[in-house]
């Protein structure tokens, strides 16, 4: 909600007046952030047409190429436009080192010019065009007057545009600016100018513009899939020495800029959505995925030499070389990690790319008719999408509980009800103010019908800042008539919750034998009906059944991992081919599978190959769909296998092999 304009305006006149005869500055009333919405009904934007577009939001110029590859690569391969901005400079000490060089004096204006000079150079070759082609560079009018820096790079039908918005990356008041302007309400921060930059006046931001320009950016933009950076980081506990020589934030698994972007990101986009419920607006169509970042360093690399190649070279022209001729005078790149340093740095982020919520894609259900229904997310809200003939899929209709981070749980009973399980951002506000996750609960009336109302399961964790680590929700309906719902924690151990068959819930618990794991777990039903839990750990693949974890050792995974009748499916560390029971299972790639196990054609496997292309492995045949998918599930019927994917349009496809 918004202070209504008429005291908006009292309050500010009156705390000018008080400025004036107290001669020191006040800040401005502070708006309320959006508060959680899970009423259903609203109506969503249509996506008809096809019309996509991908924005991201990073920090630092290179987030991007380094945490969100290779999704956008693919994405903007597909002929996606890409619209990526960049809340700070990139200034650093403004020394750009070039290995076997003396150093330079620091010039921060020149190094904020030479990273944007790298990345227009990586985005060109991504287009297919001359590194050093042309790009057209403006002012871009923002908010309160404010300027940023626009370049934009248009090849036939595909387009690049990066928006800078220069917040500088240090303060006079704390080494960190962008986690204190998250932090403090007093604060103010002065734009940093980048040389030979369009913008040529500095502009100033508090916690509420900032929001305020993300919004109008999203608004002007209307994307239909977001990439952002991670706001809830791991916990890691780390030496000092080490946390620094890691460029960690104290406690925390990633960089501090990295975080307050994506909490300023989030709080963009609840805003957003708030406000265009709020004016009688449809809610935007878009999906989410979140990246973590150098919590890359600290867990099994997951991606295979092919994939990485491919990574790394988006990232060789973004660290450049003196001696090319850019045309840029402040420098062709961001030296320090030109060449191969990529690939040979200690810290091995480039070598993993890692959701922050990861899930299997839309939840499936087979309905009474035999039509499927798939639910997700879209515009921070759960939807639900139906079937009018195989393979036609109506619009989506808003069955509320926002704001939702991306994945969502299922389950469904016995009696064919569906369960839907997903993580709320209950309270989402910097300044000292609530920062809040909850797991919640959408209980299906009846097979194929309406919903109950929204309920709060809590969290496995004690205290908001421990409550934020909650993973992506898994469940499973045991043939008993109870739902078996596990979370990972803030420990990276697994919670659980059971549901009786009376629909009562037991108190949240942690599992046994809970080593370090990552998120992404896997759960499914062997044929005695025993619950079988997997999830990539340190050391080797947990494995719990029944809650009980076992002891026999499995291979070490490097990605997430996949489970069908009771049998885990992972990959090797750096490694392409997919490992199952009994060896190499047939289906070369890299990230999330999905498995289920088919009385006809036994265990089929769903992924992404190395090309990017989503691949399907049934009756010992391997099949694949050209083009890119947001995220992919897979649904066994009287037909076989169906494929239902949520395109970069918002809209879902089917897929029958």
């Amino acid at each position: 909600m918004h202070t209504p304009p008429r005291r908006r305006t009292v309050l500010a006149a009156a705390l000018a007046v008080l400025s004036a005869t107290a001669g020191c500055s006040v800040p401005e009333p502070r708006r309320t952030a959006p508060t959680a919405d899970p009423a259903p009904g609203r109506p969503i934007a249509s996506s008809r047409g096809g019309r996509a577009l991908l924005m991201q939001f990073s920090a630092h110029p290179d987030d991007d190429l380094y945490f969100m590859n290779p999704d956008t690569r693919r994405l903007l391969d597909a002929g996606v436009p890409l619209v990526s901005v960049y809340v700070t400079a990139g200034e650093h000490n403004g020394r750009n080192r070039i290995a076997g060089m003396p150093d330079t004096p620091p010039d921060p204006a020149a190094y904020s010019a030479a990273r944007r000079q790298g990345l227009r150079q990586s985005y060109a070759a991504a287009l297919g065009l001359p590194m050093f082609t042309p790009w057209r560079r403006e002012a871009l009018a923002l908010p309160g007057g404010r300027r940023a820096e626009s370049d934009t790079l248009v090849h036939g039908a595909r387009r690049v545009e990066l928006v800078f918005l220069d917040l500088p990356m240090h303060s006079g008041r704390r080494y960190m600016a962008l986690p204190a302007l998250w932090q403090d309400r007093a604060l103010e921060l002065r734009t940093h100018l980048s040389a030979g930059s369009p913008v040529t006046r500095a502009g100033t931001y508090d916690y509420d513009q900032l929001v305020d320009v993300l919004v109008e950016l999203l608004r002007r933009h209307r994307p239909t899939v977001v990439h952002t950076l991670d706001p809830d980081p791991d916990i890691q506990l780390s030496d000092e020495a080490t946390r620094k020589r890691n460029s960690e934030q104290p406690g925390y698994s990633d960089h501090g800029d990295h975080t307050a972007a994506a909490s300023f990101t989030w709080a963009a986009l609840c805003r957003w959505v708030a406000d265009a419920v709020r004016d009688g607006e449809p809610v935007p169509a878009f999906t989410t995925t979140a990246f973590r970042g150098y919590y890359n360093r600290h867990w099994p690399k997951n991606l295979p030499p092919e994939v990485l190649k491919e990574k790394a070279a988006r990232l060789v022209p973004y660290g450049g070389n003196p001696s090319w001729p850019c045309g840029n005078p402040s420098g062709c790149g961001d030296y320090g990690v030109s060449g191969d340093r990529p690939l040979t740095n200690r810290k091995g982020w480039v070598r993993s790319t890692h959701h922050r919520w990861p899930g299997p894609g839309p939840a499936l259900a087979e309905e009474p008719g035999g039509r499927l229904a798939a639910y997700g997310v879209l515009g921070l809200r759960a939807v639900r999408w139906r079937e009018s003939a195989p393979g036609v899929w109506g619009e989506p209709v808003d069955l509320g509980g926002g704001p939702l981070a991306p994945a969502l749980g299922s389950a469904v009973l016995g009696d064919g009800r569906v369960l839907l399980l997903g993580v709320r951002f209950a309270a989402l506000d910097g300044h000292g103010a609530a920062n809040r996750r909850e797991v919640v609960l959408l209980e299906q009336r009846s097979p194929g019908g309406p919903f109950l109302a929204w309920r709060g399961l809590g969290n496995p964790e004690r205290g908001d800042d421990r409550g934020r680590r909650i993973g992506a929700p898994v469940a499973v309906a045991a043939p008993d008539g109870r739902v078996h719902l596990f979370v990972r924690n803030a420990d990276k151990g697994v919670s659980t919750r059971v549901r009786a068959t009376d629909g009562t819930w037991s108190p949240w618990r942690p599992l046994p034998g809970g080593a370090e794991v990552q998120d992404g777990l896997a759960v499914s039903l062997d044929a005695s009906g025993r619950v079988h839990l997997y999830a990539a750990g340190r050391e080797h693949v947990r494995h719990w059944v029944d809650g009980v974890p076992q002891t026999v050792p499995l291979p070490l995974s490097g990605s997430t991992v996949a489970s069908a009748g009771g049998a885990p499916y992972f990959r090797a560390p750096a490694s392409a081919p997919l490992i199952g029971p009994d060896g190499d299972a047939g289906l070369d790639g890299y990230g999330g599978v999905v498995a289920a196990r088919s009385p006809a054609l036994g265990t089929v496997l769903l992924g992404t190959d190395e090309e990017g292309r989503t691949a399907l492995r049934a009756g010992g045949r391997l099949r694949t769909r050209k083009g890119p998918a947001v995220s992919t599930a897979l649904h066994l019927g009287a037909r076989g296998p169906v494929v239902v994917g949520l395109g970069a349009d918002g809209r879902p496809w089917s897929w029958r092999p």
